[in-house]
């Protein structure tokens, strides 16, 4: 699988996802095994360039393997500045988001709402292509809604405009994240262009990662929900792929100590008490695969604002599982 010049080490992508995919979390789904992450989104507009959340999420220093971020916005030439910026300050790959169906995104017309325009659709992914020496990707739904799916047009106005791979979720704006992805659409846009395609949405056990691949024909594959609380699926689905069989599931101990690395570098990344409050969420994630916490467990864990009492009731919280499984 090849974006412009690079060459992915493997064709599991790492989606883009609000408040989830910082810096910290896609070197670990990288360590374990994914061949691209992509940044949170961020927003084109100039005025939230210098924010302090902004940059943050720009933060490549010290990421491992090729640095990819996603931009949001309507306007062609804030965009094309915005992917110049987040040139200058390293990213090697620019992915454009007209994907996202949340109502604040496409209040503004932006996000999957852009589907609606297609000539405005154009008219961004040349400026944004002509502006940078980087390759620019796109993140789409497969249309507006059920009677609009445009995503063929989309498709090829995205290959004529030099965009270097296209990711498909496969549903339209209106679905949201409800109801299932279809991969039909998938399939025929394959079909019909030939930049790298990419398919994404509800991808969330190893047969259903062979499965897309199979039917679609996809070059690669964009897992999103299916990696929270769970950075290690890359590893198992690539070992499914590659042999057919299942991997032997995680054991407690590395659940367990992936989710200390994770949590002392989300502190390290953010500060103390923004780190341990955007823990919270990872930490219940992690703990959803192994079955459910006592509620008392919980509520402690939630409401400490203390980095090393966090940690110690994770580790606490851990030997409830431990006992358990005997």
């Amino acid at each position: 699988m090849k974006i412009g010049p690079y060459s992915l080490e493997n064709n599991l992508i790492l989606a883009p996802m609000a408040g989830i995919t910082d810096r910290p979390f896609r070197n670990l789904c990288k360590q374990f095994g994914a061949g691209l992450a992509f940044s949170e989104m961020l927003a084109s507009n100039p005025a939230l360039q210098k924010h302090r959340r902004t940059l943050l999420k720009a933060d490549h220093s010290g990421e491992t393997g090729l640095r990819a971020v996603q931009i949001l916005g309507t306007d062609p030439t804030q965009m094309a500045d915005a992917a110049l910026l987040n040139q200058q300050r390293g990213a090697q790959i620019v992915d454009i988001n007209m994907g996202c169906p949340a109502k604040k995104v496409c209040s503004v017309a932006a996000g999957s709402a852009l589907l609606r325009n297609e000539a405005l659709v154009q008219q961004i992914l040349e400026t944004v292509v002509q502006a940078v020496t980087i390759p620019i990707t796109l993140k789409i739904r497969t249309g507006w809604d059920q009677d609009n799916r445009n995503a063929i047009r989309i498709a090829q106005i995205a290959e004529q405009s030099g965009i270097a791979a296209l990711t498909i979720h496969g549903r339209t704006r209106a679905c949201a994240f409800k109801g299932n992805a279809e991969y039909d659409t998938i399939k025929t846009v394959k079909q019909s262009v030939n930049i790298p395609v990419i398919a994404n949405g509800d991808i969330t056990s190893v047969e259903k990662a062979q499965q897309v691949l199979d039917y679609t024909q996809a070059d690669a594959i964009m897992i999103g929900r299916g990696a929270q609380g769970r950075p290690w699926f890359f590893q198992e689905i690539q070992h499914y792929l590659n042999t057919g069989n299942h991997l032997a599931p995680v054991d407690i101990p590395l659940i367990q100590v992936t989710l200390q690395s994770h949590l002392q570098a989300l502190y390290l990344f953010y500060g103390e008490l923004n780190g341990v409050r955007i823990a919270r969420k990872h930490i219940g994630w992690y703990f959803d695969h192994l079955g459910s916490l006592p509620p008392a467990t919980k509520s402690k864990i939630y409401q400490t604002d203390s980095a090393e009492l966090q940690l110690s009731l994770v580790n606490s919280a851990f030997e409830l599982f431990a006992a358990t499984s005997h």
